[in-house]
C-alpha cells in the first residue's frame, strides 16, 4: 500500500525485447495481479495516468499517453476497435 492508501503500478513502458508492456487486449493465458479498479495511478517514464473515476475509453487515452511514443499509434489503433 502506498502513502494515504493510494494505489500505485509503476513499470517501464517497455520490456528488455522492446514489446510495450501497456496492451489492448491481454495474451491467453497471462495472469491478471490486480483489477482495474484497484489500480488508481499507473505510472512509466513517461508520465503518470489518473485512472481513478474515468471509464474505458478514458483509461485507453491515459494509458496511450505514458505508453512508449514508438507504441502509441498502434495502440491508439487497436482502441478504436475495443
Amino acid at each position: 500500500m502506498s502513502p494515504e492508501g493510494k494505489p500505485i503500478i509503476a513499470l517501464p513502458s517497455t520490456t528488455h525485447a522492446g514489446e510495450s508492456k501497456i496492451v489492448s487486449m491481454v495474451k491467453p493465458g497471462a495472469g491478471i495481479v490486480t483489477t482495474r479498479a484497484h489500480a488508481h495511478y499507473i505510472i512509466t517514464e513517461y508520465g503518470i495516468a489518473n485512472m481513478f473515476g474515468k471509464n474505458i475509453k478514458q483509461r485507453c487515452k491515459a494509458l496511450i499517453d505514458i505508453a512508449h511514443p514508438m507504441h502509441r499509434e498502434q495502440l491508439e489503433k487497436e482502441s478504436r476497435l475495443l
